[in-house]
């Protein structure tokens, strides 16, 4: 299991991103680069599972330090 590196903020607001950009795709789709919406499958996905691969191998996190 990855370990968790998403705080709660960077969480919402990759989780509001990822379904605005998805949202867009939808309504967008005869758009002649509509299918670049669905990069929002990305920061959705690192939302929902509250784990950044890019920030375990930069070594950053933005949960808060545990005590």
């Amino acid at each position: 299991m990855l370990k968790k590196n998403v705080g709660s903020i960077d969480r919402t607001l990759r989780i509001l991103l990822g379904l605005a950009l998805l949202l867009g795709f939808v309504l967008n789709r005869e758009g002649a680069y509509s299918w670049l919406y669905l990069i929002g499958v990305v920061p959705l996905v690192t939302g929902l599972m509250s784990s950044c691969p890019l920030y375990s191998i930069l070594g950053l996190s933005t949960c808060p330090l545990k005590k």
